[in-house]
């Protein structure tokens, strides 16, 4: 599936205490740019600092324990994992986050509490797809009884196996196929978890200073300290698949496969990182092209049912979502049409220049459903169709629709296609959305 890149429409303030060092924190998460990916900024140093969450922010003779660390220079982020699951999770491409120390704030009830926060932001498309990364060969990491797979799927998924001799968690194992809603109600209430015996030695090594029974389950052999039950029966598998998507979130870009890990940890999950980070590098998608919002010829069929010859839309410019969209066409005297319209005179029909205007606003139009393979628009209605001048071979079209209403699946946009600048024709377009 093909996205746009999201970020949120307003920025929000959550304040605390780090799990870790147990430093009081405030952070103000904002909207950012297409392109931007998630950056943390640590405001209380003179200058500050900007640090990408991406895993080229770990130094590769890093050491991970019990949380992710990232930096730049001597500036340092710890345990971001749960800010970065969030975002992962709820599928949000883009934020700046202020910070005015060296850890995100762990707050009561814990990751959930984020979730919240994240809603009552809301989030906004952003018109720029997703540079989303394809699993198309097994990925393997093996080392010391932790594995960690990603093999190809239709969608995202995380699977876990865990084993505790803490008999009160033992062996769990989960999956989930990991959506917006998915994530919210499956993953984001797991908390993080410890055992009662290793809280002294913990603290003793500077770790979980911040922590208590409202953000995190304390297991002895007879059972939780904490007064609130288990949130679900495999609850620390769930929060190790939340600690897993933090983890992958450093790739950077959205995921499509299926990855399982067994038996693993940050220090390894942040190995396996890198595996794949190494193969997106080294693929030949223009990350410029993608960061400037322009949709190639293969995101476009990966989204519109066309093909030739009949696809009639070159590349998409420019697309905010669910109000405009900026689309060319390359007009060719190989173009099979100009075969009989007209022989020794040739000029690209007005139907077509209607139906390649029809085709750019499908574009935008499709994007307005999560699934788009799965429908087709039907266009109903052509008004107020009128033609300023021929468009011929070695002519670049280019088209401008503008959304005037959307409604149950019901469309209405108005359109126009120009040549080097002067209109060339202008119409009414109303469509449906059906299912194939």
């Amino acid at each position: 599936m093909i996205r746009q890149q999201r970020t949120i429409a307003r920025e929000f303030v959550i304040e605390g205490l780090g799990l870790h060092t147990g430093n009081t924190v405030k952070m103000r998460v904002k909207p950012a740019p297409a392109g931007t990916g998630i950056k943390f900024i640590r405001v209380d140093l003179n200058p500050v600092v900007e640090i990408p969450a991406v895993v080229t922010s770990i130094p590769e003779d890093a050491t991970s324990y019990r949380n992710t660390s990232i930096s730049t220079g001597p500036a340092e982020i710890h345990t971001v994992e749960h800010v970065l699951a969030t975002c992962y999770g709820l599928g949000i491409d883009n934020l700046l986050i202020d910070i005015d120390a060296n850890e995100p704030p762990e707050p009561t009830g814990g990751t959930y509490a984020y979730v919240r926060a994240f809603e009552q932001a809301g989030t906004v498309n952003q018109g720029a797809p997703a540079d989303v990364f394809t699993i198309d060969r097994a990925v393997t990491l093996k080392e010391n009884g932790v594995e960690i797979h990603a093999v190809p799927a239709d969608d995202f998924r995380v699977s876990f196996t865990i084993q505790y001799d803490n008999p009160q968690i033992g062996t769990q194992y989960a999956s989930f196929s990991v959506s917006p809603d998915v994530f919210e109600k499956e993953i984001a209430p797991a908390r993080t978890f410890v055992m009662f015996d290793d809280v002294e030695r913990l603290r003793e090594m500077g770790l979980i200073k911040g922590g208590n029974l409202g953000n995190a389950l304390v297991f002895t052999r007879e059972g939780v300290m904490n007064e609130e039950a288990l949130r679900f029966p495999d609850e620390c598998v769930r929060h190790k698949i939340l600690d897993l998507i933090g983890d992958l979130s450093l790739l950077g870009a959205p995921i499509r496969g299926h990855v399982h890990a067994v038996r693993s940890g940050h220090a390894a999950n942040v190995r396996f990182v890198r595996k794949l980070w190494e193969i997106h590098q080294g693929r030949k998608r223009s990350a410029a092209a993608t960061e400037a919002g322009v949709w190639d010829i293969n995101l476009i069929q990966a989204i519109m049912p066309h093909r030739y010859p009949f696809l009639l839309v070159d590349r998409i410019l420019e697309l905010e979502d669910r109000k405009r969209v900026v689309g060319i066409k390359n007009v060719t005297i190989n173009e099979p049409f100009f075969n009989g319209h007209f022989p020794g005179h040739p000029i690209m029909p007005a139907v077509l220049i209607i139906e390649a205007m029809a085709q750019t606003g499908g574009v935008m139009l499709l994007n307005t459903v999560d699934d788009p393979k799965r429908y087709l628009v039907y266009f109903t209605r052509v008004d107020k169709a009128k033609f300023r001048r021929p468009v011929l071979p070695g002519d670049q079209l280019k088209f401008v629709l503008e959304m005037k209403s959307l409604r149950r699946g019901l469309c209405t946009m108005q359109g126009y296609a120009y040549v080097d600048g002067k209109l060339a024709a202008e119409a009414e377009l109303s469509s449906v959305i059906v299912e194939r």
